[in-house]
């Protein structure tokens, strides 16, 4: 009896330990999983996609299965338990495709020096193998020697490979994930996956990218595992380019101008990896990062229309020097001035006498209809602009136009409107110098809009929320206007502000304030529309109507002048008040000399673009004057620039909006209250805060009344 028990008690110490080793993984894996959360949308979506093994059922242990072995060390130990719940092992896990992307293994959990050699697959060690250790991909015998050369790529190679940070850490997770199974290939074949890919990589022209930055690899061409886990990865690379430049853009704004700010919206590389290698259609998951507007799916349908019109070759006009007609003297009968180029030109432009060498006013005037018809400066004058855009045809000047216009499209947010507001925005577009308020998917509005002059006073591209409109406000001069243009006119003329209806105050920092009050004359008309931006711009009323008559309107200093400020007001009160029944006559009973703030419930989305081309509503192309330039830098960049080298961030000086420090100009006197002679009390609230009203109001005028704010 005494031998009996003294041998089951051992047997139960054995046991005991067991349990206990069990406790030890099984806490080690809860402590992996609790240390490695899930912490993106992607990876969750990667846990999904995954096929989990399920339980198998094994006999419980016996006596003999818990001999020690004495010729394993502790990392063996570690090596076979690794080995003995793999994904290779047939009795823990099912065949998983490889096709699907896996859930990402969390590290192993730490073996003590009781871990047995081998341990039986009870349940809790199952629960550990599947969450902790097991990549959940089965490798096929066939890929392993390419699933090797994967795993050396992507730990020798990999900053080489992605120079990108984030991707190189998302693609070095999913591919740990599978245990290094390629994805594109099966049996050294491209997948039905892969092929679909590449024909959407090979078809990115259409979508105005240039399908030469994303090189398919031929894959006929890898027939060994060194080769074939190349292809694999430089298509993993090829993938991502596309997605990040069709959802961000060939190039960063900022390369442009320091007066463009838009809302960055960079993909998620594991999103990418995630939705194109479970996707049943990865051609057209791909394609998705495109922008989803309307507007940008119509510039594509037109850009392959354009692309499928075929026109006769011209006689291109080679290069020199300008040409221009040059007036006949009394004792002359013809210009002067001859070229051999001139034979070239007349054929070009069909002018008589084709084989003429003179550059005469027939010659100079069926020039200056081709620049009126090309958007170019009229001046008759054959120089380099006129030459180059006569060697291109029409048809390629306007392929050019579109896909500029679709590379700022992707700068955009995908979302434009408010959705608690109808999907309400406003789209101003500079280019054709209107704005149209959109609501429920249709333009509820529109009217014209004066924008900034040409070269400093640009008026920015960006998108804003709009929170207010004031009614009867207080113009407060830009610093630029006031150092730039009133401080010399004071030293010219003293009284000219008092003239103007302006009141100028010194600042406690120094610097110099000068705002006019409500009323009629005031610059800002009767009501401004309110988008805080780092740019100090916004949309107002004018006094000067006689400027949208014109066809060109770039007279500001880069804000935007509406024609129908109370129509503009009365429709978004509408949209973001509806029980309200704001008219424009409404609004107008509202005009006198005290500020009135009308804030919105629901912030409008304001949405300042530069369209030089769309498609209206009868399907015609619609191309406007690159008043800006802008086309022509982007187009530049995208000529001279190649494959990722355009997307290298060009930080431009920002504009400057400090107030700088000047002396008022002799004659301008203060009081003993630090009043001018010529001006209103002034405040130390800080530029954007006095541009825009708040949080406390602008000095009052006399007979001025107080502010009020109208909330619903």
């Amino acid at each position: 009896m005494r031998d009996y028990s003294n041998r089951r008690s051992g047997f139960d110490r054995v046991l005991m330990a067991v349990a206990a080793t069990f406790l030890t993984v099984s806490a080690g894996a809860a402590f992996a999983q609790s240390a490695s959360p899930r912490d993106s949308v992607s990876e969750l979506a990667i846990d999904a996609a995954v096929p989990k093994p399920e339980p198998v059922d094994i006999a419980p242990p016996t006596a003999s299965d818990f001999k020690a072995d004495t010729t394993a060390s502790v990392p063996d130990a570690a090596k076979a338990l690794d080995t003995t719940v793999g994904a290779t092992s047939p009795d823990i896990l099912k065949p998983a495709d490889t096709a699907v992307a896996p859930t990402p293994a969390a590290s192993p959990a730490p073996v003590t020096a009781t871990t047995p050699a081998a341990v039986p697959a009870a349940e809790p060690v199952k629960e550990q193998a599947r969450d902790v250790t097991t990549p959940a991909t089965t490798v096929a015998a066939s890929e392993q020697p390419v699933a090797e050369k994967l795993r050396e790529l992507l730990g020798a190679k990999a900053s080489k490979l992605f120079d990108r940070k984030g991707e190189r850490a998302a693609v070095e997770k999913f591919y740990t994930a599978r245990n290094y199974a390629p994805l594109w290939t099966q049996n050294g074949m491209p997948t039905a996956t892969a092929k679909s890919v590449m024909a959407r990589l090979k078809d990115a022209g259409s979508d105005g990218l240039n399908a030469a930055d994303y090189p398919a690899p031929d894959f006929t061409l890898a027939n060994t595992p060194d080769s074939l886990a190349e292809a694999e990865l430089k298509l993993t690379a090829n993938m991502l380019d596309y997605a990040r430049q069709a959802q961000s853009g060939r190039m960063h704004w900022s390369q442009i101008s320091g007066d463009i700010a838009f809302p960055e919206h960079p993909v998620d590389p594991a999103e990418v990896l995630a939705n194109v290698s479970t996707a049943k259609d990865a051609s057209a998951a791909l394609a998705g990062y495109n922008p989803p507007h309307k507007a940008y799916r119509e510039l594509k349908k037109k850009l392959a229309e354009l692309r499928g019109e075929t026109g006769l070759p011209v006689q291109p006009v080679a290069e020199g020097p300008a040409l221009k007609f040059v007036k006949p003297t009394k004792k002359q009968s013809v210009a002067v001035m001859e070229d051999p180029r001139v034979p070239q030109l007349r054929a070009r432009l069909n002018v008589e006498n084709p084989d003429d060498t003179k550059y005469d006013v027939a010659v100079a005037d069926a020039v200056r209809k081709f620049q009126a018809s090309s958007d170019l400066k009229v001046t008759g004058v054959l120089d380099d602009a006129t030459v180059r855009a006569m060697n291109t045809p029409k048809r390629d000047r306007h392929i050019d136009t579109l896909i500029v216009n679709m590379e700022r499209w992707r700068w955009l947010p995908r979302q434009l409107g408010a959705p608690a507001a109808g999907n309400a925005y406003v789209m101003l577009n500079i280019p054709d110098f209107t704005l149209k308020v959109m609501h429920n998917d249709q333009q509820a509005w529109t009217t014209r809009v004066v924008v900034g002059k040409v070269g400093n006073h640009a008026t920015p591209l960006m998108v804003e929320t709009m929170k207010y409109i004031t009614v009867n406000p207080t113009w407060n001069v830009p610093p630029s206007i006031i150092y730039n243009e009133y401080l010399p006119a004071l030293q010219q003329d003293p009284t000219v502000l008092d003239r103007m209806g302006l009141k100028l105050t010194r600042n406690r920092d120094g610097s110099i304030h000068i705002a006019q009050p409500p009323g009629e004359a005031n610059a800002l008309g009767r009501i401004r529309f309110n988008f805080p931006n780092k740019f100090l711009v916004y949309q107002h009323d004018t006094p000067d109507k006689n400027l949208f008559s014109r066809d060109v309107r770039a007279f500001s200093h880069g804000c935007m002048r509406v024609q129908n400020p109370d129509q503009y007001a009365a429709v978004l009160l509408n949209i973001t008040m509806p029980n309200e029944r704001y008219t424009p006559e409404k609004i107008r009973s509202m005009y006198g000399r005290s500020e009135i703030d009308l804030k919105f419930p629901t912030p409008i989305p304001v949405n300042i673009t530069y369209q030089t081309a769309w498609v209206d509503d009868a399907g015609k192309l619609q191309t406007r004057p690159d008043i800006y330039g802008r086309d022509a830098q982007m187009l530049s960049i995208l000529r001279n620039s190649k494959g990722k080298d355009l997307e290298s961030v060009v930080a431009k000086a920002q504009p400057s909006y400090s107030r700088p420090r000047a002396d008022i100009p002799q004659g301008v006197a203060f009081n003993d209250n630090g009043r001018s002679t010529t001006a209103s009390a002034g405040g130390g609230l800080s530029f954007f805060e006095r541009l825009f009203g708040e949080p406390s109001p602008p000095p009052m005028a006399p007979g001025q009344r107080p502010r009020r704010t109208v909330t619903r």
